[in-house]
């Protein structure tokens, strides 16, 4: 089979799905269940292991409060809060009529970053997966596995798009004219000038997701192209 000339490379949160959202309603739950000191230890630790892992890892962290705490039972409700957690209702409002958009002009796939059971586990849970007709790679830092993305998904020409300027910026590096970069300017980071002004403009930015579907495939690829 040929390959495509184009295919889409899909982050997840806060692209396809408010993962900002999810964020807050755990601080909610975990003030609830354990009180306030108890959720900022959790969040620091978080921030901990988010700096040595470079993705967010939600139950590591409690595995790592737990080792701090043993006999804190409530632990165990917060996991099922986390493994519960109703994540298709965190989808961006339009975000499986834009994957449907994209499906229709090139092959479409999920490439995010991520730990090897929650970050799946939202995949599934949120429909994404089903949405995606299964088409998800996950990796640790998906800007270091381009040379496997091309042997899952040959193609001319990739089109990335993600909430991080940074993780765009580095893709750009490796694939350069190859590939377009779509910034989607949604969720925290998009919005922290630490996380945007040290690198260069992605080539196409929009503020929303929903407004791909008004993109056609000459869009994206044009925009790839350097400006004479």
């Amino acid at each position: 089979m040929k390959a495509p000339k184009t295919v889409f490379l899909l982050d997840v949160d806060n692209t396809l799905l408010d993962n900002d959202r999810v964020t807050a309603d755990l601080r909610m739950h975990l003030e609830h269940e354990l009180g306030p000191a108890a959720r900022d230890r959790y969040f620091a630790l978080f921030g901990e292991l988010r700096r040595e892992l470079g993705y967010a890892d939600y139950l590591g962290t409690l595995q790592r409060y737990r080792a701090e705490e043993p006999r804190i039972q409530c632990l165990l409700a917060v996991s099922g809060f986390l493994i519960d957690y109703p994540f298709q209702e965190r989808l961006f409002p339009e975000t499986l009529a834009v994957v449907r958009h994209l499906q229709g002009l090139g092959k479409t796939a999920i490439l995010s970053d991520g730990d090897v059971v929650f970050q799946p586990h939202k995949v599934r849970r949120s429909g994404l997966f089903e949405a995606l007709r299964g088409e998800v790679l996950i990796y640790i830092h998906k800007e270091e596995e381009l040379a496997e993305v091309e042997r899952t998904y040959p193609a001319e020409h990739y089109v990335m798009v993600d909430d991080k300027l940074r993780l765009l910026s580095a893709m750009k590096d490796v694939w350069g004219e190859r590939l377009t970069t779509v910034f989607v300017r949604q969720g925290r980071y998009a919005f922290d000038p630490e996380a945007t002004d040290p690198y260069p403009s992605a080539d196409l930015t929009v503020e929303r997701l929903g407004a791909l579907l008004g993109l056609e495939l000459t869009d994206f690829t044009d925009a790839a192209q350097p400006q004479l």
